[in-house]
């Protein structure tokens, strides 16, 4: 059993509600989770009561369904997205409810799946939901998002472990990177967390790259292009009514967008990427003029194939993350199988959309309009590791200047 547990959870639950979510007193919260993490829901459900909510909704999944539908379901419910569940996310909208996911899925919950099927649902949920989530990634409304172990997941983590010997052990893991003491005092850490870094985008903002090029020893070699005006961001974000919130927990990553049509050369993946249930490894990208033009993978190429395809803006990048490779969670020297924790454990790329935040002024403008200024569209938006010990990022400012920005893996400054 994990020592001290019940107030390491309760103090995990404060951390996502309060520094995570950060709810104010009168709104409505959303809150949806695996029902194997119903003891951290719960607690969430009541921390956000503690805040003021005026009401919160719950809503529950469960990786079974899930797979027994992408198995057994007729063809065509794959080709519809219920109206009620367009409904629910425009409710949500209209209140610019505070939305907090807990996962804990199997990484490998839809190995074996007809990859069609996940794409089909992909492609007709993309559309009705576009507007939620763009309004999310514009910081329309705080959002947050943050794990509890499931026995599937933890004995993938720890596969000499079973049952609660391999959950207890990824909870001491989560609660580490995490900062979870039991003191109650995690709230406070993570308010020192958000300035330090809030002060390292800081500078580089100041430098202004135009580009970044990235080598290490596994045969990067990738030029990206960023646009004018972009904005280097991390730690926490503010929603447009001016409250602070933490997208993920944990978060060691800063970030901004690429220009959509100025990637150049080759990256190759430094972890493995769970994808839609799959397992995809050893892969890596070709880009030429910011397209996906080329690409392999040891494991599961077609899934990583088919993800990016899924609309025109899959096959270009969305995101750049600065993440040290001395970080709390690369330290821990866990592979997690799942992005949240291992994008923050490794610098990375994401291809898909862009976050128009990204940009100055970008989150009040169109898609057309945010396109011209260089930020990617696209329904999808997958995170993948490319930091290496040896990495080296240089930056290369608008008057020629080349800076180093990363030396062996960490921040040159």
């Amino acid at each position: 059993m994990v020592e001290n547990f019940e107030n390491k959870l309760n103090e995990f639950a404060h951390l996502l509600v309060e520094i995570g979510m950060n709810v104010q007193k009168g709104q409505t919260p959303r809150i949806s989770s695996p029902i194997e993490c119903a003891p951290l829901a719960r607690k969430c459900v009541a921390a956000c009561y503690e805040c003021g909510a005026k009401e919160v909704i719950m809503e529950w999944s469960d990786d079974f369904i899930t797979r027994q539908k992408y198995l057994y379901a007729d063809e065509t419910v794959f080709g519809e997205y219920p109206s009620f569940m367009k409904s629910k996310l425009d409710w949500l909208l209209e209140r610019n409810a505070p939305v907090l996911s807990i996962i804990g899925a199997d990484p490998e919950m839809l190995k074996g799946i007809d990859p069609n099927r996940i794409q089909t649902w992909q492609r007709t949920a993309g559309q009705p939901t576009k507007a939620f989530y763009d309004a999310m990634t514009a910081g329309q409304f705080q959002w947050s998002i943050g794990a509890h172990p499931t026995k599937a997941w933890a004995e993938k983590v720890f596969p000499a472990l079973k049952g609660e010997d391999a959950i207890d052990a990824l909870w001491d893991a989560i609660f580490k990177v995490c900062r979870i003491t039991g003191d109650g005092k995690a709230v406070e850490r993570w308010k020192e967390h958000i300035e330090a870094t809030a002060r390292r985008a800081n500078m580089l903002n100041e430098y202004n790259f135009k580009t970044l090029h990235y080598t290490n020893s596994l045969g990067t070699d990738l030029v990206i292009t960023l646009p004018e005006n972009h904005i280097w961001a991390g730690g926490s974000e503010k929603s447009k009514s001016g409250v602070e919130f933490v997208a993920n927990i944990p978060t060691e990553e800063i970030f901004t967008a690429p220009q959509y049509d100025g990637v150049n050369g080759r990256v190759y993946s430094a972890m493995p990427l769970a994808l839609d249930g799959n397992l995809v490894d050893r892969f890596y990208m070709e880009f030429k003029d910011g397209k996906i033009v080329g690409l392999h993978a040891d494991i599961g190429e077609e899934y990583l194939k088919r993800s990016t395809t899924v609309d025109e803006g899959s096959s270009y990048l969305g995101e750049v993350a600065l993440v040290p490779f001395d970080s709390p969670i690369r330290n821990t020297e866990i592979l997690f199988y799942n992005t949240l924790f291992d994008e923050n454990a490794s610098c990375h790329l994401a291809y898909g959309s862009a976050y128009p935040t990204c940009v100055n002024g970008g989150e009040m403008l169109d898609e057309d309009e945010q396109k011209k200024l260089g930020l990617n569209q696209s329904i999808t938006h997958i995170d993948f590791m490319v930091g290496t010990a040896d990495l080296s990022i240089i930056g290369t400012t608008h008057d020629g200047k080349d800076i180093p920005v990363f030396i062996d893996g960490n921040f040159a400054f």
